[in-house]
């Protein structure tokens, strides 16, 4: 499938998706992290079924059970991937909450295609996230051993020392999300952040914009990330949440939740 961007054609996979709530209900899409699939999204379906909400996750490229093409990958092809599926879902506008990589496709999606985007939820992610060369590394080591191979410094980065220590059974799980993820897609979506510069657009955003981040999150700090989006984005409101690391929506869900549906029923 072909989808129209700013930067001109671009082709889309169909990702592997599941929705849940009501038909009718407005639509909500979770994007995922680098190194996750759509379970790292399941502590928030729930609360949002039970407000109504269309539930929308789906794994980004090279990841879950998505299609693996070949890279590179760059931002616009994963904003063409979920523009595709909003267009097969009868989707015309949807919320959309994304961690780390999904925020940034959230952030390319408020940029480019304003008018699919009711809101944006932005959870520990970054328009900017260098030094390329860890990410030039971390691609090259992933593709030489895979991904089994950076699964513990990823949980390391994703939870606090503190909550890794009380839930090992969450450790082990999200350990092994990384290690099954495809080494290409990985390595890929690698080449889509270090390549990524977003700095300048952000004023561009129209949509109503929510801002999350980890006050423990090693990966991408409040200070600047977070707030570097807050300030860029007009009207953005920055919410920093106390212990929590980089999954911050998986290790703190009750307060991220709380945060995304005070966010998606503002003015109802």
């Amino acid at each position: 499938m072909n989808v129209h961007s700013g930067g001109g054609e671009v082709s889309a996979v169909r990702v592997h998706r599941v929705v849940e709530g009501s038909v009718d209900g407005p639509a909500v899409v979770f994007a995922n992290s680098i190194g996750s699939d759509h379970r790292m999204w399941e502590p928030q379906v729930a609360p949002l079924v039970a407000h109504g909400f269309r539930v929308i996750r789906y794994d980004t490229r090279g990841h879950g059970a998505s299609p693996v093409p070949p890279g590179p990958y760059e931002l616009e092809d994963l904003g063409a991937d979920l523009l595709a599926l909003l267009d097969e879902l009868g989707v015309e506008r949807a919320h959309l909450a994304g961690l780390s990589l999904g925020g940034m496709t959230g952030l390319w999606a408020g940029v480019h295609a304003p008018e699919r985007i009711a809101s944006l939820t932005l959870c520990c992610t970054s328009a900017k996230l260098g030094p390329a060369k860890v990410w030039v590394e971390r691609a090259a080591k992933v593709r030489a051993e895979g991904t089994g191979s950076v699964a513990e410094a990823g949980v390391g980065r994703w939870l606090t020392i503190a909550y890794a220590q009380a839930h090992p059974d969450v450790v082990a799980f999200l350990r092994d999300m990384i290690a099954a993820t495809p080494r290409e897609g990985y390595a890929a979506c690698c080449g889509v952040i270090e390549r990524m510069d977003l700095l300048g657009e952000l004023s561009k955003i129209g949509a109503p914009t929510l801002v999350i981040s980890g006050a423990e999150d090693p990966a991408t700090p409040a200070e600047p990330h977070g707030r570097l989006i807050a300030e860029g984005v007009p009207g953005a409101r920055f919410e920093v949440v106390a212990s929590a690391a980089h999954l911050g929506s998986y290790e703190q869900p009750a307060e991220f939740t709380r945060l995304i549906l005070e966010h998606l029923t503002e003015g109802e």
